[in-house]
């Protein structure tokens, strides 16, 4: 009788180990799983425009200089110029600027680097959310990039301006400066810029304290410069730090060095005093020449005329 049960137990053993339906031990190891049995939430997925993470990933940036002063319009001449604007943001990429002042007003025209915006909101995004539709500034397309003609209350001065990503939806915030230190002298009305004539001074050598802004801020020019007035116009001898530049732009003038032997010497017009004057310089010390911009300040109230 016993040998009979063992029999068949051997036999249901035999008979389970070669069908399908077989029990596997359990594992102690942990087994592999897919991402949709762990992932609760959804995956994070490439961002198609830089809209899209500026909230979470885009730090705010310093704009504008110490020490700034307001530009009305009232100070400017009216025309077309093009301008440099700071930006709060990165991912809020300007990629040119057209400043238009007429009738005590001024406006501008943003080229945008992108297309991620549908809307612009001079204000804060909270401002923004809260505002009526018919105040949102649309975007125009040209070609392939977008631009948005907005309202400027004055130049060097922080403008809260909000941006409506066209993908999420949303608000987001920035300030941004029109930068007046990137305007042609000539953009100026009468009066606001110092030149020799206004300063009452007559032709002869001057000294002049100058300060350089721009770049990486590494180069410095010798301060105080030579000043050179001849029939009411002003010629500035500038030392750079350097003996790298090998060219200067003023007021869309290409100029050469006088020497390059220890220093980059160059002989510039003053296009004005007591203000930003804008400038380039192309450097040769890196890899490939860089034409870089710069500001020098001619501080009219440190002249001293040369003995």
């Amino acid at each position: 009788m016993k040998k009979g049960i063992i029999t068949a137990l051997l036999m249901c053993a035999l008979l389970t180990g070669c069908g399908n339906t077989a029990v596997q031990p359990e594992s102690t190891a942990p087994q592999p799983t897919t991402s949709a049995e762990t992932t609760t939430a959804e995956p994070t997925a490439e961002p198609e425009t830089e809209a899209e993470t500026e909230h979470a990933t885009a730090p705010q940036e310093k704009v504008g200089y110490e020490g700034m002063k307001a530009v009305y319009a009232d100070s400017l001449k009216d025309g077309e110029y093009d301008i440099n604007v700071d930006s709060s943001s990165s991912m809020f990429k300007i990629s040119s600027c057209k400043l238009n002042v007429a009738d005590g007003k001024m406006t501008a025209v943003l080229t945008m680097n992108g297309t991620g915006y549908r809307y612009l909101y001079m204000g804060t995004e909270e401002d923004a959310a809260k505002a009526d539709e018919s105040e949102y500034i649309p975007f125009e397309e040209v070609g392939e990039t977008h631009t948005f003609t907005v309202p400027v209350e004055a130049l060097d001065a922080e403008t809260d301006c909000a941006a409506f990503s066209d993908r999420k939806e949303e608000w987001y915030g920035r300030v941004l400066v029109f930068r007046a230190d990137s305007l042609p002298a000539d953009a100026f009305a009468e009066g606001v810029i110092s030149t020799p004539e206004s300063l009452g001074w007559d032709d002869g050598e001057y000294e002049v304290e100058v300060t350089l802004e721009g770049g990486s801020g590494k180069a410095t020019v010798a301060s105080p410069a030579k000043i050179t007035v001849t029939e009411g116009k002003a010629q500035a001898e500038i030392v750079w730090s350097s003996n790298k530049y090998d060219y200067m732009v003023v007021d869309g003038e290409k100029i050469m060095p006088e020497s390059t032997e220890e220093n980059s010497i160059f002989e510039i017009p003053v296009t004005g005093f007591d203000y930003k004057m804008p400038v380039s310089a192309d450097t040769i010390a890196m890899s490939t020449p860089h034409e870089i911009e710069y500001t020098l300040y001619f501080d009219a109230a440190t002249a001293k005329k040369a003995e």
